[in-house]
């Protein structure tokens, strides 16, 4: 069994910031990329993603106010939002892209986190 628990979210004032993290656990031999996507009514997107080489990529409207990192270590990914604005409300999921011992190379998703940014 794999898991992928989240933390972080919450409601912030606008240019606020908060920081989500995301471990996985379970029977996991290696993880590839870690990312987190949101998911405002009737649309999910891509954040930011991490690869194993900890090459990073964001999309567009998040570029120098969010920034994702991991920790191999503890299997977790961290992503810090600064400079918080109204649109960037939204249930935010952690992926994580792994080899799950016994089963290969699996998609994996978090439970979700609520992030508002309201004043």
């Amino acid at each position: 069994q794999v898991q992928l628990v989240e933390s972080g979210g919450g409601l912030v004032q606008p240019g606020g910031s908060l920081r989500l993290s995301c471990t996985a656990s379970g029977n996991i031999f290696t993880i590839y990329n870690m990312g987190w996507y949101r998911q405002a009514p009737g649309k999910q997107r891509l954040v930011a993603i991490i690869s194993d080489d900890d090459s990073t990529q964001y999309t567009d409207s998040v570029k120098g106010r969010f920034t994702i990192s991991r920790d191999g270590a503890k299997n977790t990914v961290y992503l810090q939002m600064n400079n918080l604005k109204p649109e960037d409300t939204a249930v935010y999921y952690c992926n994580a892209d792994l080899w799950h011992i016994g089963v290969g190379r699996t998609d994996y998703w978090g439970q979700g986190t609520q992030v508002t940014v309201s004043s």
